[in-house]
C-alpha cells in the first residue's frame, strides 16, 4: 500500500516460478511488460496493471513473469554488457523488440538458473511469435554464446556500477562518498523482503508465528522467504495487516500520541501511512490530487475497516486551504523514489537528472505550505523515499532558514527500535538500502520532525 510495496502479488523465487521454468506465454507477458517500461516509459506498477497477458497466466507463471521482468530491469546494464560481448555483429541496428528478447534470454541464463535449452529455445520461439522469424538464427547464436561464456563475464563485472545511471552514481558519491555509493548500488541488486504492518498489535504473536516472520525492531513483520500471492495470504481479505516496507512504517510513528486527534496526511495515496494513523486512533484527513490513487486508498481503507476514521479529499497539497489548522501533519512528499529501487528497478530507467531539481522545488513549496497549515505547538513529519540529500537533509536545512518559527524535534534511538545507525547528527532519520542488510535491508528514506513555535 505504500511506495515500494506490492499490493497484490510478490515475485516467486526463480527456481519455483512456473511449470517447466515458465511457459512461452509467461515470456510473452514479460516482454510486454519490459517493452512498456523501456519503450513507452511507463512505471513498472502501471505496466503490470495494464498487462493484457498477465491475468490469464497461472499463479506460478505470473510469479515467473514478474521475476523475469523485474530482474531484467534490475540487471539491465550487466545484461546489455554481456550481449555486446557475445554478439558477432555488435552495434548492428535491430528493432527494440529483438533487444528485449535477447535481454530476457540472458536474464534466464545468467540470473535465474533456467536450463540453457529452455532459455534459448523459448527465446527463439518468442522471436518467431513477435514477427522476427528471420532473426531466429541470430537470437539462437547470441544466446548460445551467452550460455557458454556469460557467467564468466558476469563474475568479472562491476554489477552495481553497470546497473546504475552515471548521473545517479555521481550524486550518491557526492552525498555518501565512494564507499557509501558502492554499498548502495550493491544493496539495490537484492530482492526486497515482504514487510507487513499489523492492524492490531495484540495479534502480533499469532501472525508472527503463522508466517514464520521476523519481528523487525520498529514493529514490522518481515517475511524473508517469498510469500507468493499477497491477496491470497491469510489475513489479507480480513484486513488484519497491510504490506508496507519497514522504513516506510517509521514516519507515522514519529508523530507521537495521536489517539483521538485530527491528523492531516498530505500526498496520502495509496494509503499505507493513512492506515497507520487510523490504527493508532487518529481521525485522518487523507489528501491527494490523484483521483485514481485515492480510489485505491478508499479500497484499502474499506478492506481494513478504517472508513469511519478517514476522510478523503481530492486536492493539491500545495494549494489546499482548510478552515482550521492541524496539530499533526504528515507530509510524504513526491520524490525521485531512488530509495525504492530494490522494489521498483524501473526507477533506474525512468528518472532523469533534471527530475531532481524539479522535485526539490515542489518539495520546498509543499513543505512551506504544510507548515503554514500547522497550528502553533504542532508537529510536522516530512519524509521522502529518496536517497539524494537534495530531497532530504538539504531540503530541511534550507526550510529552517526560511521559517524562523520552525525548529527541529530530534528523533531518538528508542523511536527507531534502537537502530542508532539510522540517525543523523542533526536528529533526522536517514535510512539507506544496506541498513540491516543481514535481515533483508530497508528501503531508502529520509525523515525529519519539525515543531512550530507557539
Amino acid at each position: 500500500m505504500t511506495s515500494g510495496q506490492p499490493t497484490a502479488e510478490t515475485s516467486a523465487k526463480p527456481q519455483e516460478a512456473g511449470e517447466a521454468y515458465g511457459s512461452l506465454r509467461a515470456r510473452i507477458a514479460a516482454l510486454e511488460i519490459i517493452s512498456s517500461v523501456l519503450d513507452r516509459k511507463n512505471a513498472l506498477d502501471q505496466a503490470l496493471e495494464d498487462s493484457e497477458n498477465l491475468p490469464a497466466l497461472s499463479a506460478r507463471d505470473r510469479g515467473f513473469t514478474r521475476m523475469l521482468a523485474t530482474t531484467t530491469l534490475r540487471r539491465l546494464g550487466q545484461i546489455d554488457h554481456i550481449i555486446t560481448a557475445c554478439e558477432e555483429r555488435s552495434g548492428a541496428s535491430r528493432p527494440p523488440v529483438l533487444d528485449h528478447i535477447l535481454r530476457l534470454g540472458v536474464t534466464q541464463l545468467i540470473f535465474m538458473n533456467v536450463p540453457d535449452h529452455a532459455a534459448v529455445d523459448t527465446s527463439v520461439r518468442l522471436a518467431e511469435e513477435k514477427g522476427c522469424a528471420r532473426q531466429k538464427g541470430f537470437v539462437n547464436a547470441v544466446l548460445r554464446n551467452v550460455a557458454r561464456t556469460g557467467k564468466v563475464l558476469a563474475e568479472k563485472q562491476d554489477a552495481g556500477r553497470l546497473n546504475t545511471p552515471e548521473w545517479l552514481v555521481k550524486l550518491w558519491v557526492e552525498d555518501y562518498g565512494l564507499r557509501g555509493a558502492a554499498e548502495i548500488m550493491q544493496a539495490n541488486l537484492a530482492e526486497a523482503p515482504l514487510d507487513l504492518t499489523l492492524k492490531d498489535e495484540t495479534t502480533r504473536n499469532y501472525w508472527s508465528s503463522h508466517f514464520q516472520a521476523i519481528n523487525f525492531p520498529t514493529g514490522s513483520l518481515r517475511i524473508i522467504d517469498g510469500a507468493g500471492n499477497v491477496a491470497g495470504m491469510d489475513g489479507f481479505e480480513d484486513g488484519a495487516w497491510w504490506v508496507q516496507d519497514a522504513a516506510a512504517a517509521i514516519p507515522a510513528q514519529l508523530l507521537g500520541d495521536i489517539s483521538g486527534r485530527k491528523v492531516a496526511d498530505l500526498c496520502a495515496a495509496p494509503g499505507g501511512k493513512t492506515a497507520q494513523l487510523a490504527a493508532r486512533g487518529a481521525n485522518v484527513i487523507a489528501l491527494d490530487r490523484s483521483v485514481k490513487r485515492l480510489e485505491r486508498l478508499k479500497e484499502n481503507m474499506h478492506r481494513l475497516g478504517f472508513e469511519d476514521r478517514v476522510e478523503v479529499i481530492v486536492s493539491d497539497a500545495a494549494a489546499w486551504r482548510p478552515k482550521e489548522g492541524f496539530d499533526f501533519i504528515l507530509l510524504d512528499a513526491p520524490c525521485s523514489a531512488t530509495g525504492t529501487i530494490r522494489r521498483h528497478p524501473d526507477v533506474l530507467h525512468l528518472k532523469r537528472e533534471g527530475d531532481i531539481a524539479r522535485l526539490a522545488d515542489l518539495q520546498a513549496r509543499l513543505l512551506d505550505h504544510a507548515f503554514s497549515l500547522l497550528s502553533p505547538g504542532g508537529v510536522l513529519v516530512y519524509c521522502t523515499c529518496s536517497l539524494q540529500k537534495t530531497e532530504g537533509e538539504h531540503q530541511i536545512s534550507t526550510f529552517l532558514q526560511r521559517q524562523s518559527n520552525a525548529h527541529k524535534i530530534a528523533v531518538t534511538a528508542d523511536e527507531v527500535g534502537g537502530m542508532n545507525e539510522l540517525l543523523t547528527e542533526d536528529g533526522d532519520v536517514r535510512i539507506l538500502p544496506y541498513h540491516r542488510a543481514a535481515s533483508g535491508g530497508m528501503d531508502g528514506f529520509f525523515i525529519s520532525r519539525i515543531g512550530k513555535t507557539a
